[in-house]
């Protein structure tokens, strides 16, 4: 691909990002997002055959910039618990974040598309995320900054209380007060303590 047409796509991935975060997955249209970008409706088939691959190319972009925050807290040459604490942080951001939420869309593709574990790519997003979040918890048992007996169990449960604190957030709304005492837990649960 030139790099034209790399600008293109990443151009209409952003745009798509914001709508599917307004309208959630089920309601946007091809038209929706031809509007939104000022393109024609040829000009968009050029890069998405559908919604759905637009969406999944949304995901993907979603997940490349969690990973490059995750990347990022990890090279910051602080303690595992700082970079935890730093994460943490971020994810915060993300759950208190109104507008271009895609939590609500993400679910209605999930149900949608009625995914097994194998080809679910937010499965395989999750996964990775946890891997990388387990060798962070287990470099803090290793240098005794945390205590925990299964890095790979704890990591899996902090994202799933992300997850349901990002729904909460959306369904019944979340105060940064409240994230700060979900994230003062998670660090309790690793012998840590948030000040």
């Amino acid at each position: 691909m030139g790099d034209r047409t790399v600008q293109k796509r990443k151009y209409i991935v952003e745009k798509a990002k914001s709508v599917f975060g307004k309208n959630g997955y089920r309601a946007v249209t091809m038209k929706d997002i031809v509007d939104v970008c000022e393109i024609s409706r040829g000009g968009l088939y050029l890069y998405f055959a559908s919604t759905k691959a637009l969406f999944e190319a949304v995901l993907e972009e979603e997940h490349a910039r969690r990973a490059a925050v995750l990347e990022a807290v990890m090279e910051k040459g602080t303690t595992p618990g700082e970079q935890l604490l730093l994460y943490l942080d971020e994810q915060k951001k993300t759950i208190l974040k109104k507008k271009d939420n895609l939590t609500a869309a993400t679910y209605e593709y999930l149900f949608e598309n009625n995914f097994t574990a194998k080809n679910n790519p937010v499965k395989k997003q999750f996964d990775e995320e946890a891997a990388v979040l387990a060798h962070l918890i287990a470099e803090g048992v290793a240098q005794e900054w945390m205590d925990c007996e299964d890095a790979a169990e704890a990591a899996r449960n902090i994202l799933y209380t992300l997850e349901g604190l990002k729904v909460s957030a959306r369904a019944v709304g979340m105060t940064a007060e409240r994230v700060d005492r979900e994230i003062a837990y998670i660090m309790g649960t690793l012998g840590m303590v948030v000040k």
